[in-house]
């Protein structure tokens, strides 16, 4: 999408994969149990919490009214781990699971019926897991993008790899208008969407042999104004401290997912 593109007031909801395609444009919390997972987030993140259009084992939720995140608690019923995904815009579903596997990447659920749209859960060829989402989007999305309140870092052995594969798949660099824009910056590949950075890939230093210790995955981000508090908090309320700088930490909730918390003023 063009960065100077403007949706019209009230138009907004209609906002769909068709005219934003390989973007991030959610990221979603697979969970055991809801109220657990709930209390968890709003005492480390403030969030607060609205029911959406998928049902009763489903959550948004929100930062000062924004919604930020989803949440599912379905990880017992589908026999999944509990963690935090990001999922990608796609005109299709289905032929994005078809350029996935074609390229030795796994299918691990989906494509499934999720009215307004469709999702699938996927692995690429080096393990990590990722979603993709075809149909309506949340209905602020270009808010949700432009705050960044959520940011996502493939953590993977051969970054240039990976972004051959993703691009493939997700259309990144084509000549497509809209698509998202590939650049190497500062060690790391880095994504852009309308100019803005949604998303980086990393695996070390430039010509360094692919590191067979690293367990590919794509870690998310939250912005917050008190990286120490955040840490503090996560501790008191059965989650652990992972590690930490004095700009992030690295956390784990009281049901296993690890996510990264990040100060404002770095983002």
């Amino acid at each position: 999408m063009n960065h100077d593109t403007k949706i019209p007031r009230g138009t907004r909801d209609l906002v769909s994969t068709h005219s934003v395609f390989g973007a991030p444009c959610w990221v979603s919390l697979t969970s055991r149990d809801l109220e657990t997972a709930e209390e968890f987030y709003t005492a480390v993140l403030g969030w607060r919490w609205r029911t959406g259009k998928l049902g009763e084992r489903f959550r948004i939720a929100l930062a000062d009214g924004v919604p930020v995140a989803g949440m599912a608690a379905v990880a017992t019923m589908w026999q999944m781990a509990v963690a935090w995904t990001p999922y990608f815009a796609v005109p299709s579903a289905d032929e994005a699971v078809a350029r996935v596997q074609e390229r030795g990447g796994t299918a691990a659920v989906g494509p499934i019926s999720f009215p307004p749209g469709r999702a699938a859960l996927l692995a690429d060829r080096d393990g990590a897991t990722f979603g993709i989402w075809e149909g309506e989007l949340i209905g602020d999305w270009e808010t949700w993008r432009r705050s960044t309140p959520a940011f996502i870092r493939l953590h993977t052995r051969d970054a240039f790899d990976a972004a051959i594969f993703y691009g493939e798949v997700l259309d990144w660099a084509s000549e497509r208008p809209g698509c998202c824009e590939v650049h190497y910056e500062g060690g790391e590949v880095v994504l852009r969407s309308g100019g803005d950075v949604v998303a980086r890939i990393e695996s070390g230093a430039l010509g360094a042999a692919p590191d067979p210790t690293i367990r590919p995955h794509w870690q998310v981000h939250f912005s917050v104004q008190d990286v120490t508090a955040c840490a503090r908090t996560a501790e008191q309320h059965g989650g652990s401290v992972l590690s930490k700088t004095g700009d992030e930490a690295v956390l784990r909730d009281s049901d296993g997912a690890q996510f990264t918390v990040t100060s404002r003023r770095e983002r």
